[in-house]
């Protein structure tokens, strides 16, 4: 058995190695210490958004967060205007999400967006609101979608707030953050969270219905939880890179993993039906001990004993 189970392991034990997480790369960037604590999205239910907190929206007005709080539930997005990669796959995501619901944005929840960027103006918030109000369809959407932009101060305690953590990279001018839709009860209460970049119909309206109704959803098991980040920080060249080494380990560790546990278990049945093809050990022991008794299947044994 041990020389069987070997090359397996072995195997596994290489791949592993082979395809193993990354380097840490804190000491490279302080600032970046590790993925999961640089741009991840931390759960923060219950919580409540300051409402006091300042920003403008996309006319140019001052606003505050709980001008939006009181009424309707809130569906809430931190995006980059500017990012041409995984913001726009958000709001196209939560677009369409939003289609398939039966109610329209203004009359049964709010959309709120959020740029993470305070050089962001309103200028570019009203063409993003323009664009997205267009493709969402509904008479009216342009009272129900919000786009904002601030200041640091306030985006700081924003995103400190939501467990939204996120880096930038000056020479490369882009941010390495996480994706994701958070869904606020009127109160401005954070209800639940989705991530990625797909939100399903049917996932939605049920969050907007309990936050419409003051209820906490359950936290996302890790298990289930899809990040998506736009640039990971490669301390070698000290930029961004896309973030797929990672997915590629992650899938190739996961196939060694199969593949072993395949063979483990194929040698186990191999083992078992060679068990039930031998005869057990005591077949013949009473006839080697009475050499004149009749072996089973010998003539004398199947006409029966004459001398009986």
């Amino acid at each position: 058995m041990k020389r069987m189970l070997a090359k397996p392991l072995l195997a596994l034990g290489a791949a592993l190695i082979v395809l193993g997480p990354a380097p840490a790369t804190a000491s490279a960037q302080p600032s970046l210490s590790s993925p999961e604590s640089s741009y991840s999205y931390e759960q923060r239910l219950n919580v409540a958004v300051p409402p006091d907190l300042e920003f403008t929206d996309e006319s140019g007005q001052p606003v505050k967060l709980g001008d939006y709080f009181g009424k309707r539930p809130v569906v809430f997005v931190l995006a980059q205007y500017r990012c041409a990669m995984l913001c726009n796959q958000v709001l196209n995501g939560l677009v369409e999400g939003l289609r398939g619901l039966p109610d329209d944005a203004g009359d049964k929840f709010e959309v709120l967006i959020v740029s993470f960027d305070p050089r962001e103006k309103p200028e570019l918030a009203a063409a993003k609101k323009a664009g997205y109000v267009a493709d969402y369809g509904r008479p009216g959407a342009d009272k129900g979608w919000h786009f904002l932009t601030g200041e640091q101060a306030s985006i700081d305690l924003l995103t400190d707030t939501v467990g939204f953590r996120y880096g930038y990279s000056q020479p490369q001018d882009r941010f390495a953050h996480p994706t994701g839709v958070v869904v606020l009860t009127p109160s401005g209460k954070i209800s639940r969270y989705f991530y990625g970049i797909d939100f399903p119909s049917a996932d939605l309206g049920k969050a907007i219905d309990a936050a419409g109704a003051e209820q906490i959803g359950r936290p996302v098991p890790a298990y289930a939880r899809v990040l998506l980040l736009c640039y990971d920080y490669d301390p070698k060249s000290g930029s961004y890179s896309l973030n797929v080494m990672n997915a590629v380990r992650l899938a190739g560790a996961l196939t060694v993993v199969v593949i072993a546990v395949c063979l483990v278990l194929g040698w186990l049945r191999e083992r078992r039906a060679s068990r039930e093809r031998q005869p057990p050990d005591n077949a013949f022991s009473d006839y080697a001990l009475h050499p004149g008794a009749d072996a089973p299947g010998s003539p004398n044994h199947l006409m029966g004993n004459k001398d009986a």
